[in-house]
């Protein structure tokens, strides 16, 4: 590994401390190296704050350096104004010589502007250092702009004979398929996540709270599916613990899950867990509308039930929570 890909590499790992808090802005990382030596560190800032490179910049205590100093940055620097000055600017204003970038920024606003700056104003610029790790990184913000939807990730638990639920139930509450550690997890996700969307048959039969209870974290926004609205404000997702959207109003001629992918792009929501119920998933799955798919494998059976959604994906991943398997697909 060459020292700019280690750097990059360090970028990406302090970068991960803004999951769950910059969105919709990316969460950038970046290092400042000095002779060898890292000097500033920086990431982006909860929505509205700093962004990494001033974040990394404020953090070195001799600014002299600086110019003599090389910036390593996950993703071009931005070069317009929004809640914050371009940061492109601000490395010119420090007089860094040297600038490496993990990868092009493709919304339209910076889309290779901020390294025509950089250059104009005689900085050394090295582009696509780990760019394939970069664009992983920064997955959830290439789908919102590239795609014009979030990032979606459907999730279910199913019993080890295929049931995401037994045929009957004596409740209004979940039926647990996982072990606890499992569902510390989802709620984990659910943090690191703008978003989390059900369906009607779900609120009716789980009364879900949608929240990161057992985590600590920013509870998501909750997208409710209701076309005829027929859930009372009585049910758990409806309470103010955070933010509900209820969305009916469908063309039921058209692609339903694309119909709602305009509607949570309309709401700047860059990222969202799908949690059901059967009908719902499989929709998305059906339009082919998703990213990544979350399996859980409980030691339990139903033997008759709701079939776990059908789908095909390439399997990147396989691990054991105690009693449960985790398996994680992506659509290719």
């Amino acid at each position: 590994m060459t020292n700019n890909e280690t750097y990059i590499k360090r970028c990406i790992e302090i970068a991960k401390n803004g999951l769950g808090y910059t969105r919709p802005n990316p969460m950038v990382g970046s290092v400042i190296v000095y002779n060898n030596q890292i000097i500033g560190e920086g990431y982006t800032s909860p929505y509205g704050g700093n962004h990494a490179e001033v974040n990394a910049i404020n953090s070195v205590a001799d600014k002299a350096l600086l110019k003599n100093a090389t910036i390593y940055v996950t993703l071009e620097p931005c070069s317009h104004y929004g809640r914050t000055p371009p940061c492109s600017d601000l490395i010119i204003k420090h007089k860094i010589p040297n600038v490496v970038i993990g990868c092009i920024d493709d919304n339209t606003k910076v889309a290779g502007k901020g390294i025509k700056k950089l250059i104009e104003a005689h900085c050394n610029v090295t582009v696509g250092v780990l760019e394939i790790v970069c664009k992983e990184h920064h997955k959830r913000f290439f789908t919102y702009h590239n795609k014009k939807r979030p990032y979606i990730i459907l999730k279910w638990a199913e019993t080890k004979d295929g049931f995401i639920a037994p045929k009957n139930r004596e409740e209004q509450k979940p039926v647990w398929i996982t072990n606890k550690y499992s569902r510390q997890l989802v709620h984990k996700w659910r943090a690191e996540e703008q978003a989390i969307l059900v369906g009607t048959n779900t609120v009716l039969q789980d009364n879900p709270s949608l929240t990161t209870r057992d985590w600590k974290g920013n509870h998501p926004i909750r997208i409710v599916l209701d076309k005829d609205l027929k859930l009372s404000k009585e049910f758990s997702v409806f309470n103010n613990d955070a933010k509900t959207i209820t969305i009916n109003n469908f063309d039921f001629s058209k692609n339903i899950a694309q119909q709602i992918c305009d509607v949570l792009h309309q709401n700047d929501i860059t990222s969202v867990i799908i949690e059901g119920g059967q009908k719902t998933l499989q929709t998305f799955i059906d339009e082919s509308i998703w990213d990544e798919t979350r399996v859980f494998i409980g030691n339990t059976e139903f033997k008759k039930g709701v079939k776990a959604p059908t789908f095909s994906g390439k399997l990147i991943s396989e691990e054991k929570i105690m009693s449960d398997i985790l398996k994680v697909y992506r659509n290719d």
